[in-house]
């Protein structure tokens, strides 16, 4: 993170962009958890009552409880409904901030960058090619972006969503809460693990798409110097090699990041499975009841995605690490013309036209 620490100022400055989408994703969360009780609450009131209203049948008052019962029902679906909408409510106004907030230092970033790319001397440009100053001011900013944007997002939402939620889920059932979480952690090093293969190929594929870029804006600046010593063979076999190149490294990458949704919903149906085994077993004893194995079950899929992310988002990190650097070393290094005095004088003088011809137009 050290090279990270750069963009400090830039988090300082857009502060309350990330304040309030704190608290938009804590009041988001809050609405996420909500619906796990009342779909406990709506499934026991189910069990609860259909041997009742199977009592009442070929009665009178078999119509007016099952109003009753219906009307139960849904108001539960009512308030779940209630909170999914809520909840999106509060998830845009949690991207209008936080999403918001790394695009704005995004274009600080990259405004500076071209600030003092204006400043260096020639013998920088000399120096690095053209693909890659465009390279670090584009693709290097974007990297960065993800982690200002995505990756603190996705990391806060987890830390508070892990707070409210963890507690609750053992006030409910410790034995249950360890078998519904016990894959998690797993599914969480899988995806880093992958993202880290994926981290490796990314990185050769931007070292292509450099030296591809620096290649085509070459080709295209001296045209004029192909096309006169008829050299437009030689390009065209030049570029097909570097475009081969790019392309198989593409995809390598593509083969690992298939990887990722089979893993996450490999590891996700295990869980699954260790929820209803556990929670069954708490049923039959007498401790739970089938509404526990729903609401735990919403709580996997909950808590899913961030623990997900986790692998994601440490992958992301690492990224922008390395575009970061690759970014400060620019911005590091200083022109080499500097006026040791600071030399102030006015102009003087005049500007004077002698024996102008005139020439009449044809």
């Amino acid at each position: 993170m050290k090279e990270l620490k750069y963009l400090n100022k830039y988090l300082v400055k857009y502060k309350w962009h990330l304040i309030l989408g704190t608290i938009f994703v804590i009041i988001s969360n809050i609405f996420q958890i909500i619906p796990g009780p009342l779909v406990r609450l709506a499934l026991d009131l189910v069990v609860d009552n259909i041997r009742v209203y199977q009592t009442f049948s070929g009665t009178e008052l078999q119509p007016d409880f099952f109003r009753v019962f219906a009307f139960g029902i849904l108001v539960y679906a009512g308030l779940i409904l209630l909170m999914a909408l809520l909840r999106g409510v509060f998830l845009y106004f949690m991207r209008q901030t936080l999403i918001v907030m790394s695009r704005l230092v995004e274009y600080d970033l990259k405004n500076e960058i071209f600030e003092h790319y204006q400043l260096l001397p020639l013998s920088f440009y000399r120096r690095n090619n053209t693909g890659d100053l465009m390279n670090r001011i584009s693709e290097d900013v974007s990297r960065v972006r993800m982690y200002l944007g995505p990756a603190i997002m996705y990391g806060i939402t987890l830390f508070t969503l892990f707070i409210m939620l963890i507690p609750f889920m053992f006030s409910i059932s410790a034995e249950l809460t360890w078998y519904a979480l016990s894959p998690l952690p797993l599914l969480s090093l899988s995806i880093f693990l992958v993202n880290n293969k994926v981290e490796k190929r990314a990185e050769q594929i931007q070292e292509s798409q450099s030296k591809l870029s620096t290649f085509v804006q070459e080709a295209f600046s001296g045209i004029r110097v192909l096309k006169s010593f008829n050299r437009e063979h030689e390009s065209i076999s030049r570029f097909k090699t570097e475009i081969d190149i790019y392309r198989k490294q593409s995809l390598k990458l593509t083969k690992i990041q298939s990887l990722f949704f089979p893993l996450i919903g490999g590891l996700i149906g295990l869980s699954t499975i260790l929820t209803v085994y556990a929670g069954s077993a708490e049923v039959i004893k007498g401790n739970l009841t089938f509404g526990h194995i729903a609401e735990f079950i919403i709580y996997v899929n909950l808590l899913t995605w961030p623990v997900a992310s986790l692998g994601w988002t440490s992958s992301l990190v690492q990224r922008a690490e390395v575009s970061q650097k690759r970014i400060n070393e620019f911005l590091k290094t200083k022109t080499n013309l500097i006026s040791q005095r600071d030399l102030t004088c006015e102009i003087q003088g005049k500007i004077e036209l002698r024996r102008c011809a005139v020439f009449p137009l044809q």
